[in-house]
């Protein structure tokens, strides 16, 4: 074998290395190609579907907080319309006060409070009933003004029990009542 022929030799060997390391070189370069396609599709669909998730959640938490907020307005809608109606029933109890009926309606206040809490039973009112009280209660009216819409406070003869028939507070008692009335 001569010289030539095997410098041929191994020049013919290194081009096929050479090849094969070409080959081999282009076949992981296409590999990590495709590693790093699949990885980018992967995080593109990954974001994809946290976006749609991130939307659906915001999505759910502004149509909650709208719904929220329309229950609050319906609420406080109602709770001004029930102000006002409470407001206008004090109105006409402010104005029953002037009627022909009231004193019969103190006069049967005075009997109802003598009757549970005794006799004799101090009586209170509002300034503008003293006659009225004076002439139901006698000597057992106390004059002291009270700053109530109308009716009266009793009181028993030795201060330990009290019963408190005005207006405001029967009208406080029976606010659900009232509320449900004017409700529907």
């Amino acid at each position: 074998m001569s010289i030539d022929r095997l410098v041929e030799e191994i020049r013919l060997r290194s081009e096929e290395a050479i090849r094969k390391e070409a080959d081999r070189q282009r076949a992981e370069e296409a590999r990590i190609i495709g590693d790093r396609d699949r990885r980018i599709s992967a995080a593109q669909a990954d974001s994809k579907r946290r976006a749609e998730v991130d939307i659906a959640r915001e999505r759910a938490q502004k149509l909650a907080s709208a719904k929220l907020q329309a229950r609050k307005l319906v609420y406080e809608a109602k709770e001004r319309q029930m102000n006002d109606s409470i407001a206008g029933t004090r109105a006409i109890l402010a104005n029953f006060t002037k009627s022909d009926d009231y004193p019969r309606v103190l006069k049967r206040m005075a009997a109802t409070a003598s009757e549970r809490l005794g006799k004799p039973t101090k009586v209170m009112g509002r300034a503008d009933d003293a006659t009225l009280l004076k002439k139901v209660a006698g000597s057992n009216y106390d004059p002291t003004p009270m700053p109530i819409l109308g009716g009266l406070v009793a009181e028993s003869a030795d201060g330990s029990r009290r019963l408190n028939l005005s207006f405001d507070e029967l009208l406080r008692l029976r606010e659900d009542k009232v509320r449900d009335l004017l409700a529907r």
